[in-house]
């Protein structure tokens, strides 16, 4: 059961990525056609850099005046969070199965 419940946090993973795939670009191309300074400080193929995740996870993007930016980097947020949590989850109970000896 154990084993069960961490693949059930390995799809919410799964269902995260997909809604990172989504919105993270949407959020890059806005920074790119409307914030151009900013998508400068994140440094070009952004989608990949653990710098521009750091500031999509501590929500920097709203600092920036733009209701429409913070639309679509709220959901990304979200999804990136779902991620971590789900693959922490999923780690921790894989731990509990195999210190019981499941």
């Amino acid at each position: 059961m154990i084993l069960f419940l961490a693949l059930c946090f390995v799809a919410l993973a799964i269902a995260g990525a997909s809604a990172l795939v989504i919105f993270w670009p949407l959020a890059l191309v806005h920074m790119r056609d409307r914030h151009p300074e900013l998508s400068a400080a994140l440094g070009p193929n952004a989608f990949f850099q653990l710098r521009a995740w750091k500031w999509l996870l501590l929500a920097r993007y709203r600092g920036v005046p733009d209701r429409n930016l913070t639309g679509l980097a709220a959901p990304a947020r979200v999804s990136l969070l779902t991620i971590i949590v789900g693959l922490v989850l999923a780690w921790l109970l894989w731990l509990v199965s195999y210190w019981m000896g499941a």
